[in-house]
């Protein structure tokens, strides 16, 4: 087995996961509704909490949860644990926070649609 350095361990820490289809889909749908978003907000300062996708104006967040079927950071005790404190803290903050598998986040624009106003 071949040993890393430190260095190459950050570096592929830092590269980007994988998008998914419904990923590519519900950022295309924001972008055509021009509803504004961000990527990867920090969203409680002095934390590294992190939302996946952030209507900053409106104060909703949506989170791709992936990794279930793999005994992911998700589903396991401590992920879980961590999880529910940063959900606990944005709610109050009052954000409203839409959680997803990949899989089913193309139901994330049927309830933005839902939230914002836009029809059912």
């Amino acid at each position: 087995m071949k040993h890393r350095q430190p260095e190459q361990q950050l570096q592929q820490a830092k590269k980007p996961r994988r998008e998914h289809i419904n990923e590519r889909l519900l950022r295309q749908w924001l972008e055509m509704e021009n509803i504004a978003y961000e990527r990867e907000h920090v969203f409680c300062e002095g934390r590294r909490w992190r939302f996946d996708y952030a209507l900053t104006k409106q104060k909703i967040a949506v989170e791709v949860e992936g990794g279930l079927w793999i005994q992911g950071r998700h589903n396991r005790a401590p992920g879980m644990i961590a999880d529910m404190s940063k959900y606990n803290e944005a709610a109050i903050l009052g954000w409203t926070v839409l959680r997803y598998t990949p899989q089913e986040l193309n139901f994330a624009i049927r309830d933005l649609m839902r939230i914002l106003g836009r029809g059912c």
